[in-house]
């Protein structure tokens, strides 16, 4: 539940800086944790705790107005997660010096450091703020960074510097650096993927920006458009940011739910299905080869077209069933990268489909960004040319791997429950028996970050469901503070 800021001024009392006076409406819509919140923020808005001052005590507040010291510990963290407060180590908490900025209206736009507004804009701008305790980088879904290869990826870079020549001192081509082309066709047709390097490929900024060109090229503000339910949020998000009409298809164990997705598409008369085949973001599970086909007959049968995510799809052992591959790039955009494998930083991606298509893709990129940035594609292409890139990925899958049986125990030790074990990649989609935004809201309390299953739904409908990070079972304090963050969460 988000805390209306305007009902802060309903739940003051008279008293003095120690809030002594006040006492919480046990009949109130609010949660005894919010009503607090909202009576120290009011306190902090009206300079009755000026900065620097000491907060009572955990055992001074809970004393003095009746709650339990758990119901106050949980409400100073969250007051901690939003900035307004700082604790010192044996002194207790105390507002913090910068000027406090009065609680957001509703409607108004809030840039807040903490989860007032637990929404996707919210998760994506901490993804990138940190600094979280443990695990960094749990809830970014990104491998810790000892788990890649920075030698492989440094010597890469300076072998292209020896190299390159004038060649980096060029815009380069719109449709990306040929040589990595020729790389990736390779690569795709060696997986039954039948990509000609200049009729079938372009290159990208990354996976995001490439789903944001096929957006932006190919539909048009009202059109309707097909996703995962779950699926991966920031794609709900970009559609909706585009003015398009976003409908979610359940996801089952081996692929979308076939008779929802022919009725949606007969209801709704879809444009396009956006949907992520191989190691599915967030459960982790992979299209099979029925499923597959009866997918691309329903799009045959409403006239659709198809954005195949592929993502986390080098995580699968093996070649993984690939609509762009039975379907040979008719109907089908193929959008894959490098970031996830090599590095964050490296934004090289690409884009692989039909001629006719792919001649719309270049003329949209051209308007945006004329031509591919050519020193990482050249970086990609040395380590792919050399050999290097399968070797490191096979490394890289093995330990994720690992890592992700020793999460599975961890979690069955805590009582989440794992419907579907994923048997390749980077997530575990857990039932973690409690609303799951408010577990995340607790985690953040505590300094660490968790994706809740509601962002992952188009409505964004309440779940139990949670996107753990394999890699936070081999953080000790990352998993004492999810332990934390379970325990203050009623079932």
């Amino acid at each position: 539940m988000t805390l209306d800021p305007r009902k802060a001024s309903e739940l003051a009392r008279t008293q003095g800086p120690r809030g002594c006076g006040w006492q919480p409406l046990r009949d109130s819509p609010l949660s005894l944790v919010e009503q607090l919140i909202a009576h120290v923020v009011e306190l902090i808005t009206n300079q009755g705790l000026g900065p620097g001052m000491r907060l009572p005590s955990v055992r001074v507040m809970a004393e003095a107005t009746g709650l339990s010291r758990c119901t106050v510990v949980q409400a100073y963290g969250r007051l901690e997660a939003q900035g307004l407060v700082g604790s010192r180590r044996g002194a207790g908490f105390f507002v913090c010096t910068q000027p406090v900025q009065a609680p957001c209206r509703s409607g108004d736009a809030c840039d807040v450091a903490g989860p007032l507004a637990f929404d996707r804009a919210f998760l994506l701008r901490s993804m990138f703020s940190g600094p979280w305790r443990g695990a960094a980088s749990a809830g970014a879904g990104l491998l810790p960074a000892h788990w890649l290869d920075a030698d492989m990826l440094g010597a890469a870079i300076r072998s292209v510097g020896r190299t390159a020549g004038t060649s980096l001192l060029s815009y380069g081509t719109p449709h990306g650096y040929r040589p990595l082309r020729q790389q990736i066709a390779t690569q795709l047709q060696s997986q039954e993927v039948p990509a000609h390097p200049d009729l079938h490929l372009m290159t990208v900024a990354g996976v995001t920006q490439g789903l944001n060109l096929v957006v932006r090229s190919l539909l048009q503000p009202g059109d309707t458009v097909l996703v995962e339910d779950p699926g991966w949020f920031l794609v709900h998000g970009l559609l909706q940011a585009q003015g398009l009409q976003v409908v979610g298809v359940p996801r089952r164990h081996d692929g979308p739910d076939l008779a929802g997705l022919a009725q949606l598409a007969e209801q709704h008369r879809p444009r396009m299905f956006i949907i992520n085949t191989a190691v599915h973001n967030p459960t982790g599970s992979t299209l099979s080869l029925g499923v597959a086909h009866e997918v691309l007959r329903i799009a045959e049968r409403f006239d659709f077209l198809l954005a195949e995510d592929d993502t986390f799809a080098d995580f699968h052992p093996g070649t993984p069933v690939r609509l762009a591959a039975l379907d040979r790039l008719q109907r089908v955009l193929l959008i894959g990268g490098y970031a996830k494998t090599l590095g964050g930083g490296l934004r090289v991606g690409y884009i692989a489909g039909h001629e006719a298509l792919m001649r719309r893709l270049v003329d949209a990129k051209l308007l945006g960004s004329p031509t591919s940035p050519e020193l990482g594609e050249q970086v990609v292409h040395r380590i792919l040319a050399d050999g290097q890139y399968r070797r490191h990925v096979d490394r890289l899958r093995e330990r994720v791997n690992q890592a992700r049986g020793r999460c599975l125990s961890q979690l069955e030790a805590l009582g989440c429950r794992v419907a579907q074990p994923p048997h390749a990649g980077m997530f575990v989609w857990a039932d973690c028996g409690r609303d799951s935004e408010t577990l995340a809201r607790e985690a953040v309390a505590l300094g660490l970050l968790l994706a809740p299953g509601m962002l992952f739904s188009p409505q964004c409908a309440p779940s139990r469901m949670v996107r753990v990070p394999v890699p936070m079972a081999d953080d000790p304090q990352a998993w004492s503070l999810f332990a934390q963050a379970l325990d203050r969460v009623a079932p």
